[in-house]
């Protein structure tokens, strides 16, 4: 058996695989004074569903694989580790000066952002190592163990180590490494050329930061996972989800945390593609996650995931940069638990503010007394009170009309439906304003692609998504509701590897690049010889980046192998991927070349998402009263995921419903089931 986890701000998702290739979906409240016990609470209702203990389910387990939200919002809120960090001296200002860039440029009230290291805790280390590698000033030891006293004086809980041009000769970053171990035990370091080795000197600072402030608390969460794990009867392997699109096992992920900041989200995309190739053979899809809390989208064009090479955490410019690129995934306060409210204007809103699982939507019935996007369906009729969560959690329908009544309808003259109805409408716009900023803003037209919508509260708004972007086709997979713990299922253990190794291709270095790509080589091979016996196949890709004489950023060019033989076809490689991003190539101008790639990918699974079998709902009933806006309140099918069969028909307005989402088919559009058992819409008509 196979375990896949998510651990969301509202609810931890769990998909079970089980070796005849069968899946089934589960989900528990998140538990944020300790994550890990949301997933123990999770793998016991799994357990019971089985109908066998806890232990015994996990005994058959050979993968357990996880995301988690633990890093981002251990930055997020200021918790992570008390860091300190040592510079080249003369260079302490790298993390205040950044690289110059503002979100707006003539706003001068924006005060000015905050270093992620605070200039009280950078220590500048007498030392300075030349472009070519030769040592300018050798390492002044003594003034370092001075450096190193006063951090133990003042409780360093963690060391960030980034000299200048440490990526192309680490002497003295590995010397204050050893240092640093012995005479600071247990104070965990992050070398910059180990962690990040780029030119960029802000990007590799902040790397290495950001990946030494998390490492006290991730090493001791994955840690805790593996023993609690361990002790709840699993003897398996345990794999964590990267922001990067795959996995990497637990322990690598404790040595570099900074790959888990975007754990969960990163999947969605993985598994969006895999359901707009399987259910639609469409190469262009837009993929939405709405959660609880978050609505997170990005763009497949062509078949091909995008990556961010700017990955910020915060506002651009404003936040902090990790400096790794990652799969471009795009967030907003918008999900099932997001707060609907009426200021003193009469203006409705509705987010960022979200009521979590604690005390959660005001029908949960913990405490909650906002009205939510969750409380808004409800009334509504989208939702059945009896059979939330398979029945797992009972409704309070009279809570939620009455919330939305006191808070949204008197104030704004409307009758309960309106009210509830006007909330739907504000949320959906403003999850298409995020999608526009990944698909108009880059001049890509939504309505060529397909939309996949994922998370629990997908279903509710999904159609009227579909609607404003002109899209077609909307497709609702059975692991929606999990979408991105269903991406773990299909992840690929991956890494990379970089090495600074100048060269200009019309004064090609030829040794220097060849010693470099043997050195990748082995560093790709290292790592596909400790995957272990669960790898079915693996690749290797080699890329370069570079970029024409005075331009100021690169762009990376995929190599056909680690050989080069021609330079001439490599200067060719790079004007045709310059002229496809930027319409535009200098035939006659030499490349000059910056870094050198290699990137790993090794399959541990192979075929395709198996058929759920825990998506039938308790109750009997055929027809529900449901309020929509062009049909007002009326009764309506209810047609259940699991009772359709393949090329069914649902015309709206009609429900469908499985116990963990629920999937509005709107007036003017009609569901049908597939192969896969996703739930495809078509928008028809003017509707569309």
């Amino acid at each position: 058996m196979r375990f896949a986890t998510d651990t969301g701000g509202t609810f931890t998702d769990l998909v079970v695989e089980d070796d005849d290739g069968f899946v089934r979906m589960f989900k528990a409240s998140t538990t944020p004074d300790d994550p890990i016990r949301g997933v123990l609470d999770v793998l016991q209702v799994a357990a019971d569903d089985y109908g066998i203990s806890r232990a015994e389910m996990l005994a058959k387990g050979d993968l357990f694989i996880h995301g988690t939200t633990r890093a981002i919002n251990a930055i997020v809120t200021g918790t992570a580790a008390k860091t300190a960090l040592l510079c080249t001296w003369g260079n302490p200002e790298v993390l205040v000066l950044r690289e110059g860039g503002r979100i707006e440029p003539f706003n001068f009230t924006v005060p000015y952002p905050k270093p992620y290291i605070p200039r009280a805790l950078t220590f500048e280390v007498p030392e300075r190592i030349l472009h070519d590698g030769s040592v300018d000033q050798p390492l002044d030891e003594a003034a370092l163990l001075a450096i190193i006293a006063e951090m133990k004086a003042q409780g360093v809980e963690a060391v960030a180590v980034s000299l200048l041009w440490s990526v192309v000769n680490p002497v003295h970053e590995l010397r204050i490494g050893a240092l640093l171990t012995e005479h600071l035990p247990g104070v965990p370091v992050t070398l910059s050329h180990e962690v990040n080795p780029i030119l960029r000197e802000y990007r590799r600072t902040s790397a290495t930061a950001i990946d030494a402030s998390l490492k006290p608390l991730m090493t001791t969460y994955m840690e805790t996972l593996e023993a609690r794990l361990r002790e709840a009867g699993f003897s398996g392997r345990v794999l964590v989800l990267t922001s990067q699109g795959g996995v990497l096992d637990a322990v690598d992920v404790a040595r570099q945390p900074i790959h888990s900041i975007n754990s969960g989200p990163s999947m969605a995309p993985v598994a969006g593609r895999y359901f707009a190739e399987a259910d639609c053979a469409a190469k262009d899809a837009i993929v939405a996650d709405t959660g609880g809390t978050t609505y997170d989208v990005s763009l497949i064009r062509g078949g091909t995931i995008p990556w961010a090479r700017e990955t910020w955490i915060g506002q651009p410019f404003r936040g902090h940069m990790t400096g790794f690129p990652s799969i471009d995934v795009k967030s907003v306060g918008a999900g099932g638990g997001s707060i609907a409210s009426v200021d003193e204007g009469g203006l409705l809103s509705v987010g960022p503010r979200s009521a979590g699982s604690v005390p959660g939507p005001v029908c949960y019935g913990k405490g909650g007394f906002e009205p939510t996007v969750t409380d808004a369906a409800l009334v509504l009729g989208y939702l059945d009170p009896d059979n939330f969560l398979g029945g797992a959690i009972s409704l309070d329908l009279i809570a939620a009309e009455r919330a939305i009544e006191e808070r949204i309808a008197k104030p704004l003259g409307l009758s309960v439906y309106e009210a509830a109805s006007a909330i739907l409408d504000v949320v959906t716009e403003n999850m298409v304003q995020a999608i526009d900023d990944i698909t108009v803003a880059q001049g890509f037209d939504p309505a060529n692609a397909v939309l996949i919508g994922g998370g629990g509260a997908a279903g509710f708004n999904s159609v009227l998504i579909a609607r404003r972007l002109g899209c077609k086709t909307l497709v609702m997979p059975q692991v929606g509701a999990a979408l991105s713990a269903g991406g773990g299922l299909i992840s690929e253990l991956t890494n990379n590897f970089r090495v600074i190794a100048a060269t200009r291709t019309d004064a090609f270095d030829a040794d220097l690049v060849a010693k470099t790509l043997k050195d990748l080589r082995e560093k790709a091979e290292a790592f596909l010889a400790a995957t272990g016996d669960q790898a079915i196949e693996s690749r290797i890709t080699f890329s370069f980046e570079g970029h024409y004489p005075s331009q100021v950023w690169d762009i990376e060019v995929t190599l056909p192998s680690d050989r080069i033989g021609d330079v001439k076809a490599l200067e060719t490689a790079f004007h045709d991927t310059h002229e496809a991003l930027f319409a535009v190539r200098d035939e006659g101008a030499p490349v000059e070349i910056v870094s050198w790639r290699v990137d790993v990918a090794v399959k541990i699974r192979s075929g395709s998402i198996g058929q759920m079998q825990n998506i039938g709902i308790g109750g009997k009933s055929t027809r529900r009263n449901c309020y929509f806006r062009e049909t007002g309140l009326g009764e309506v099918r209810l047609a259940s995921f699991s009772e359709m069969t393949e090329d069914d028909r649902v015309r709206g307005p009609a429900i469908v419903e499985s116990p963990f989402t629920t999937v509005v088919v709107f007036p003017g559009s009609e569901a049908r089931k597939v192969a896969s058992g996703s739930v495809v819409i078509e928008l028809l008509g003017e509707n569309a």
